[in-house]
């Protein structure tokens, strides 16, 4: 008898609630909405020319390496994931900051190596500058630039200073080529 009343107890609650008149306020039906991420504006999809998987080569022709850019934070950033040829790995996240206006990437390699970068896309390209202590006190200012070329295909070009940018020398120079 216990099992039929709480049975039928259940029945009637159960009738009663979705006869009953909604209670929800609507700010709370609105909130449970999700709101489009803060990241849409145009400025976010700056560095998008980089997403993808890429085989690298340098400037003599020979491959540098694969590179593997994906969109994370839903949407938000980008992670990149960098193995050489020579089997060195490193990995990056860049983010647009809305409240600077400025691209930041922090580098991070196998080695320990941390490289900390900010800048802009302007003129076409991405351009990222930072400053790197090295030994004995003396800072490298390292300056990166990302300029998309014709469909799946990307130029970088890594350049470092020690004289504060009166002279440049290259680190790297190479052509992204997505993979199909």
């Amino acid at each position: 008898m216990r099992i039929a009343c709480s049975a039928l107890l259940a029945s009637l609650v159960s009738v009663a609630a979705a006869a009953a008149p909604s209670r929800t306020p609507p700010q709370a039906t609105a909130a449970a909405t999700p709101a489009p991420p803060s990241c849409s504006t145009p400025e976010y999809r700056q560095f998008d020319f980089w997403l993808g998987e890429w085989d690298v080569t340098g400037t003599d022709g020979k491959p540098a390496g694969k590179n593997r850019i994906t969109a994370v934070a839903a949407g938000c950033a980008l992670e990149e994931n960098w193995t050489s040829a020579k089997g060195g790995r490193s990995t990056s996240l860049s983010v647009y900051d809305a409240s600077v206006r400025r691209w930041h990437q922090t580098l991070v390699d196998d080695s320990g190596g941390l490289l900390l970068l900010e800048g802009e896309f302007r003129g076409g390209k991405m351009v990222l500058i930072g400053r790197r202590q090295k030994s004995r006190g003396t800072t490298i200012i390292h300056r990166i630039t990302w300029t998309p070329l014709e469909a799946d295909r990307v130029h970088q070009l890594w350049e470092a200073s020690g004289n504060e940018g009166r002279s440049w020398q290259t680190v790297f120079e190479g052509t992204f080529a997505k993979r199909k």
